[in-house]
């Protein structure tokens, strides 16, 4: 079995999120946070969240990207238990019991995207379309060992290009994206 952890490359994410998640937290996609907003009037990082981030489970942060790792059978119970209790405490889940179904659902699809080897990282990319929230996920890969660069990666599989483009210098500054 594989699940998704966040990942960070630098420390961009503490800059355009108003809570960045913890490296190496479980995380699932997060859309759900957003089903009860208003997403065209999301403005600055609440809005780059919406965009792209994934949602860390114990930090309820976010991250830009995510990397498939193996988990064990009890490693999906405790992210499964974790999540549904976030979402009493933090979402307003009713009981334990309806939240440990949206939970298991949650994984469900966070796990459907590891159908990639182990180290890929995935980017998602939202959007509001038609009044639906819609996810385009991208997985990467580390391209060939170069001495040349710190980081470089190839993209593997997309859907589509992003509509807009995060403009990491001016959220930085307190501009908006």
């Amino acid at each position: 079995m594989k699940l998704l952890r966040t990942i960070q490359l630098d420390a961009s994410d503490s800059f355009v999120f108003d809570r960045a998640a913890v490296p190496g937290e479980w995380a699932v996609s997060g859309a759900f946070a957003f089903l009860n907003r208003d997403i065209p009037a999301l403005r600055g990082k609440i809005r780059t969240a919406f965009r792209a981030g994934f949602l860390g489970i114990g930090s309820l942060g976010r991250s830009t990207l995510v990397q498939i790792v193996d988990a064990t059978e009890q490693d999906h119970a405790d992210v499964v238990e974790l999540l549904a209790a976030q979402l009493v405490r933090k979402f307003g889940a009713p009981d334990l019991a309806s939240a440990g179904e949206a939970a298991r659902e949650e994984v469900a699809f966070a796990a459907s995207l590891c159908d990639h080897p182990d180290g890929v990282i995935v980017a998602v990319t939202r959007s509001l379309e038609g009044g639906s929230i819609h996810e385009a996920f991208r997985s990467l890969r580390p391209a060939a060992q170069s001495p040349s660069r710190a980081f470089s990666f190839v993209e593997i599989v997309g859907e589509q290009d992003a509509d807009e483009h995060l403009d990491l210098a001016t959220l930085r500054k307190g501009g908006r994206p």
